[in-house]
């Protein structure tokens, strides 16, 4: 943007009177018309570049008014160059409202997650040898969980991750599934937390490393959010979904683990 000699060049035009410090009404008009025309980044006074690489942008001054002079000498360039612009220079087509309603959601539940209202992650992590057994365990409690099995014992990494549903999913567990011990593992704003659970009541508490290596190695991934499911499915761990059970084939599973005897039975 011109810095402004050249609105002192035009009145010198209009006014060749040296240093006179007297404006006829016409002559002040005419002056202010110049400064608005500056602010406006008028296109006669400040013509936009068409040399390559240029975009129409002028070199940076050290003054405000430059500033806006070089904005409004882009738009111009911009609009005046239109059709002949390339395709990825183009404007970006406005989101839907769909997927402005997605971004919104997605930011929402991000939020929340930081603030520790819904956990990042959660994971009861059992004993059990099998990830079908736990997965009908937790369809006959009444758990969303996808279910993956390990030498070390089998994890039901839980979906309902809202207020204290990961709580309430280690005491429903650990209620209908009598003497089975299970350690809730929580991510809440970055925070882990692991707990002890037997017989609905929550117990010992257990620092993460105490957790980590006690743990199968993928327990650790996915609580840090270093990993998916999706990339333990690629790994070849075998995952169930407790959905994928109805109540009947969960009983069945169950009786196939089920040992009886002398008035009493154990899962095995």
């Amino acid at each position: 943007m011109a810095d402004g000699s050249e609105n002192g060049e035009d009145f010198d035009s209009r006014d060749e009177r040296p240093d006179d410090l007297h404006f006829s009404d016409a002559e002040l008009e005419a002056a202010l018309e110049g400064f608005e025309q500056e602010f406006e980044g008028d296109d006669s006074a400040h013509p936009a570049s068409s040399e390559p690489g240029n975009d129409g942008v002028a070199s940076a001054t050290p003054d405000a008014s430059a500033a806006f002079g070089a904005t409004a000498e882009s738009d111009a360039a911009n609009a005046a160059e239109g059709s002949n612009a390339p395709a990825s220079e183009s404007p970006s087509v406005p989101q839907s409202p769909s997927d402005a309603a997605a971004s919104a959601l997605d930011f929402d539940e991000e939020l929340r997650g930081l603030v520790g209202d819904k956990a990042k992650s959660a994971a009861l992590i059992t004993r059990l040898a099998s990830a079908r057994l736990l997965a009908a365990f937790c369809q006959i409690s009444d758990i969303s969980a996808d279910c993956i099995g390990s030498d070390q014992g089998a994890v039901a990494v839980l979906r309902n991750l809202d207020g204290d549903a990961p709580e309430a999913a280690a005491k429903d567990l650990t209620t209908v599934v009598s003497g089975m011990a299970a350690v809730l593992a929580v991510n809440r704003a970055d925070k882990l937390d692991s707990t002890l659970y037997l017989h609905g009541e929550a117990g010992q508490t257990f620092a993460p490393p105490i957790l980590f290596a006690s743990a199968p190695d993928f327990v650790e991934d996915l609580m840090l959010g270093i990993a998916t499911l999706a990339d333990l499915r690629k790994q070849g761990l075998h995952i169930i979904d407790s959905a994928s059970l109805d109540h009947d084939a969960a009983m069945a599973i169950i009786a196939e683990h089920t040992r009886f005897g002398r008035g009493a039975s154990h899962i095995r």
